[in-house]
């Protein structure tokens, strides 16, 4: 995944009438994540994220102020944000003026009066500037804000979340969302149109610009949170258990994604037969014209898809709202288990419409048949080396390879019973590795210690077994 682009400058201000800083605790800097040591921050819990933001595609100048609920889980007496560029140009604590410093992609804030713990108390920043766009992993893929040809889109996973708001951006930290973007009309009097995470709540023309509202009421991590701002061609509709549909498309890819407003519903209603009901409020897609963006994104509740996907690549991304984007990894090492589990459901939808079944994807990837097979063996899916690799062929491939030989272990039964039993119990939380693998073993019975340390956790090919 991406790795933290280094910020050279650094500044320091106050809010007017802020006055004298509290001394005592401060809050870590980081959550001591093994790949990314620098990313979230200690002392306290974000509950509600509110971003106001104002935006101009014409000069990609962005105007935001955030305000962030959150829970002291400590005393504070000073405390971090992560926030990459911009402008901080004021900063509240309580309502009284803040203390503020920037030391790299760290916002530092020293409350007047220190936070107490337990206390829930709200932080006001308001910023301004350029966003930024950061290099994605190993190749030249990016993340954080990206201009399009029509606008903008903010794409998170791992770290970019961080260059449009400031606020603790570890996927260990969930929050409530509400997402407000002004945006002007074009030349011709159109406004321009603004998809973001869960529900459109409101919706206002002001003349010259329109504002959006968007509501995620379901608890996010940061990553998948997003904005995308261009001209879209909406379809709203409704899958046969009644979700919610919104598919924003760009008139560019509506053609070759003519197809998807159909087969999201359809997915949906399948991944709830499997995996257990629908988390969200809605579901959707954004199609946009992004083509060399290299990736797609699960943000929740609306994946994100540079051009028109094939079917594997839709499927996935949806399979993604409920591992991912419901259940979270705890900590960045855990990531194979959303990426395995989704493209076992890859496997899972191939066998569904008639294609290989999933032995015959294992046995493919195995013998190095399968066009994503290349590189599996490169390290063991639970223990990415860097920060740079957590993309890699073996957190994908690999790890579903590792979800098959559970379900063959298993029994069909027990294990679509695991699946459903770990989407209920980790429900808009956090779960990880050794949560997993205890809930396989207590649902099956089974002592699968040298099933896991074979194929999840060793570092070489297993034999076939």
């Amino acid at each position: 995944m991406a790795l933290l682009l280094a910020v050279t400058t650094s500044c320091t201000g106050s809010t007017p009438g802020s006055g004298a800083v509290a001394a005592g605790k401060y809050g870590t800097a980081g959550v001591g994540d093994r790949l990314f040591p620098a990313l979230g921050n200690g002392g306290y819990d974000v509950t509600h994220y509110g971003l106001t933001l104002d935006y101009v595609p014409e000069t990609n100048h962005l105007k935001g102020t955030a305000v962030i609920t959150a829970r002291a889980t400590q005393d504070l007496s000073r405390f971090d944000l992560d926030l990459s560029g911009l402008r901080v140009r004021t900063v509240t604590v309580r309502g009284a003026g803040a203390h503020f410093t920037r030391a790299g992609n760290e916002l530092q804030v020293t409350p007047a009066k220190a936070v107490r713990p337990h206390e829930v108390f709200q932080t006001v920043v308001t910023y301004d500037g350029t966003p930024r766009t950061l290099k994605y992993g190993s190749g030249s893929a990016r993340e954080g804000w990206l201009e399009t040809d029509d606008g903008s889109t903010a794409l998170g996973q791992p770290s970019g979340s961080m260059t449009w708001f400031p606020g603790n951006h570890h996927p260990s930290d969930k929050a409530t969302y509400d997402i407000t973007v002004t945006v002007p009309k074009d030349e011709d009097g159109d406004p321009y149109d603004v998809i973001s995470n869960g529900e459109l709540v409101a919706e206002k023309d002001h003349g010259k610009t329109v504002t959006r509202h968007w509501r995620n009421k379901e608890p996010m991590a940061s990553y998948v949170a997003h904005v995308s701002v261009g001209d879209f061609e909406i379809h709203r509709g409704r899958s046969k258990n009644g979700v919610p549909v919104y598919v924003a498309t760009d008139p560019a890819e509506a053609k070759t994604a003519a197809g998807v407003p159909d087969l999201v519903p359809e997915m949906i209603d399948w991944g709830s037969t499997l995996f257990g009901p629908y988390p969200f409020s809605l579901t959707g897609a954004v199609v946009d014209h992004l083509p060399d963006l290299e990736y797609a994104l699960e943000t929740q509740t609306k994946p994100y898809f540079g051009e028109s996907p094939d079917e594997g690549l839709l499927v996935h991304e949806l399979a993604h709202q409920w591992f991912g984007d419901s259940v979270t990894p705890r900590a960045w090492k855990d990531i194979w288990l959303s990426e395995g589990l989704t493209s076992y459901a890859e496997w899972l939808w191939e066998e569904k419409r008639g294609g290989r079944t999933t032995e015959q994807t294992f046995k493919d990837y195995y013998d190095g048949k399968d066009e994503e097979s290349a590189g599996i063996w490169a390290f063991p899916p639970a223990n990415p080396p860097s920060a740079a690799r957590l993309s890699d062929p073996p957190v994908y491939g690999h790890g579903a390879m590792v979800i098959h030989k559970v379900r063959q272990a298993v029994g069909d039964a027990t294990f679509f019973d695991i699946l459903r039993t770990w989407t209920r119990q980790h429900r808009h939380g956090n779960a990880d590795t050794r949560q997993f693998i205890t809930l396989c073993e207590t649902k099956s019975g089974k002592d699968l210690t040298t099933l896991f340390d074979t194929w999840l956790f060793a570092k070489e090919k297993p034999s076939r077994m």
